[in-house]
C-alpha cells in the first residue's frame, strides 16, 4: 500500500486505527464472531497514562484439550493512523503479545493479575527498547502471580501456534505468545543444560497451544530432541 492509497483509505476518519482493525482481523479468522472480554486504558500511555498497552482483549477457547483465556495485547505495533508508518518493514516493535491461561469457562474470577503482568513486561520493553523474540526467556523475580501458590517464576516465549503473522499498512506483526516456567525449568536454561526452544518443544507434544497451568508442578517433561543433532 502506497501513501496516496493510505490517504484515501483512512485519511479521512478522525479514528482510523488500521494497525487495530489488521489484529482483530486475524484474530476473527480464529474465533469468528466470538465477542472478547476486553480492557482499554483509561488514558493512554502517549498522553501519560500508566499502562504501555492501549487494550487487552481475552477470547474463550476449548482448543488444544485445555479450556482457557486467549490475550492479546494491542500497543506493541502501530495501531492508529501513521502516514510515517506506511510501507515499514515491521510495524513498531514488530509484534503483539499473547498468553493462554489455563481456567473454567466462563472464569470464575476476573483476570486482573494477567492484565499486569501483560502491561509489566510492555513497560520493559518500551522503557529499554528490548523486544522479545521466539525462544526468548526471563526470570519474574519471584512467581508469575504473587497472590497464588504456584511453581511458575519465569516466562519463555514462542511465536503463537494459532495466530499467523500479518502484513499491516505500518508493516509485519507477528504474535509471540508468553509461557509460564517452573523454577527447575528456569535453572536448567540458566546452566544451559537445555535451550529454550527444547523446553518449549517439550511441552508442546502435550499442551499443543501452551496454555499456562498455575497449578503445574516443578517437574519438566522430557525436552524436546536438539534441532541440530
Amino acid at each position: 500500500m502506497d501513501i496516496a492509497e493510505y490517504k484515501r483509505r483512512y485519511g479521512e476518519s478522525d479514528d482510523a486505527a488500521p494497525g487495530w482493525d489488521a489484529i482483530d482481523a486475524r484474530l476473527r479468522e480464529v474465533y469468528g464472531e466470538q465477542e472478547p472480554r476486553h480492557w482499554g486504558s483509561l488514558i493512554k500511555y502517549i498522553l501519560g497514562g500508566p499502562d504501555p498497552l492501549d487494550g487487552i482483549s481475552a477470547y474463550e477457547c476449548e482448543s488444544g484439550g485445555k479450556p482457557h483465556l486467549h490475550f492479546c495485547t494491542y500497543g506493541y505495533s502501530s495501531l492508529y493512523y501513521d502516514e510515517e508508518s506506511v510501507g515499514a518493514e515491521c510495524s513498531k516493535f514488530g509484534f503483539e503479545m499473547t498468553f493462554r491461561l489455563a481456567t473454567p469457562l466462563p472464569p470464575t474470577e476476573e483476570p486482573n493479575w494477567v492484565l499486569n503482568l501483560l502491561n509489566n513486561l510492555a513497560r520493559y520493553v518500551f522503557k529499554s527498547g528490548r523486544w522479545f523474540e521466539p525462544y526468548h526467556w526471563i526470570p519474574a523475580n519471584g512467581p508469575i502471580r504473587v497472590d497464588y501458590p504456584t511453581d511458575l517464576v519465569g516466562l519463555a516465549f514462542a511465536l503463537d501456534p494459532a495466530l499467523a503473522p500479518i502484513d499491516t499498512p505500518h508493516g509485519r506483526v507477528e504474535f509471540i505468545q508468553a509461557f509460564g516456567i517452573t523454577a527447575n525449568e528456569l535453572e536448567r536454561l540458566k546452566s544451559k543444560a537445555a535451550t529454550c526452544e527444547q523446553v518449549i518443544e517439550g511441552h508442546r507434544r502435550s499442551n499443543p497451544l501452551m496454555v499456562t497451568e498455575l497449578d503445574r508442578q516443578d517437574a519438566e517433561p522430557a525436552a524436546a530432541p536438539d534441532p541440530a543433532t
